[in-house]
């Protein structure tokens, strides 16, 4: 819990620049602290998207504007991500993660969504999904595997000092922006240029964007499968086979928590099919929401 704390304290006096924003961007006051959103708006079928660390809702705009004429996009910076600062005690566990998408939704009066989140996200998707059935009508995942699978990639991708409260956490704070473009080095696929990615990011950390790597894996190897097995709800998983991060995580692995969840292989994709083929993935959102 330490590790958390250290994370809450560093970030509590940020104060991030909300005139470089899009105006339809804006901090919400939730249960689980200040959230940043965007919202479209209007009366369509609300979509609920989380960007995937150090990924901002920035790097959302264009799968936000093609997604827009279907449905409401509310694309939210989850708590220790982008300008969504962790408050104090949140340790990014499953239940915590569930929390904050329920906080998104009811400050925005959403009675219901579909969910499109992916990597570590993708569980607190399935904790909501499992927590507050009646309020999600399908799950469209992206790079997500079983929860044994994830805490297996945590202890070989990530650096073992990491995983160690505050030391992890100081770790991080010292070189946030070398290790947010280290991440999209081995994230892409190869020979792909990260640097469009890469800048994004670094303007947002340079102005303030957190990026609470630790902690967030130091949640992930604690957590109980039990949260996030049993899902009812239509799931799809999107997973690019040119990831080189996942290159020993078997993409059919969530399937051993959600039996029903349909897999989409996106050839030649790395670790943000969402991002890096925005159309194909655009498509996938609104064929799952036809059936």
């Amino acid at each position: 819990m330490l590790g958390h704390w250290f994370d809450s304290a560093i970030h509590v006096l940020r104060r991030p620049d909300a005139g470089r924003w899009s105006a339809d961007t804006r901090l919400l006051d939730t249960a689980v602290g200040r959230i940043r959103a965007r919202d479209t708006g209007g009366d369509k079928p609300a979509l609920l998207m989380t960007p995937d660390g150090p990924c901002v809702i920035e790097h959302h705009a264009e799968l936000i504007d093609t997604l827009a004429s279907d449905f409401r996009v509310i694309c939210f910076d989850q708590p220790g991500f982008g300008y969504s600062y962790p408050r104090f005690g949140y340790a990014h566990r499953l239940e915590q993660g569930a929390q904050a998408i329920l906080a998104v939704m009811d400050a925005l009066d959403v009675q219901r969504a579909t969910l499109s989140l992916s990597c570590a996200n993708g569980f607190y998707a399935l904790a909501a999904a499992k927590l507050a059935p009646m309020r999600f009508d399908r799950l469209v995942l992206a790079q997500t595997p079983s929860l044994d699978a994830m805490q297996r990639w945590v202890t070989r991708v990530i650096p073992r000092p990491l995983l160690v409260p505050v030391v992890g956490q100081a770790l991080v704070r010292s070189r946030v922006r070398k290790t947010a473009a280290g991440w999209f080095d081995i994230a892409v696929p190869r020979g792909a240029d990260p640097a469009p990615m890469k800048r994004v990011t670094d303007a947002a950390l340079h102005d303030g964007a957190c990026f609470c790597l630790a902690g967030v894996c130091q949640g992930l190897v604690a957590s109980d499968a039990s949260l996030v097995a049993g899902v009812t709800a239509p799931v799809v998983l999107a997973w690019g086979d040119a990831d080189r991060s996942h290159r020993h995580t078997p993409p059919d692995s969530l399937q051993s928590l959600v039996p029903h969840a349909e897999l989409h292989r996106f050839e030649g994709c790395g670790h943000f099919p969402n991002l890096e083929q925005p159309a194909r993935f655009a498509a996938l959102l609104r064929s799952a929401a036809v059936h």
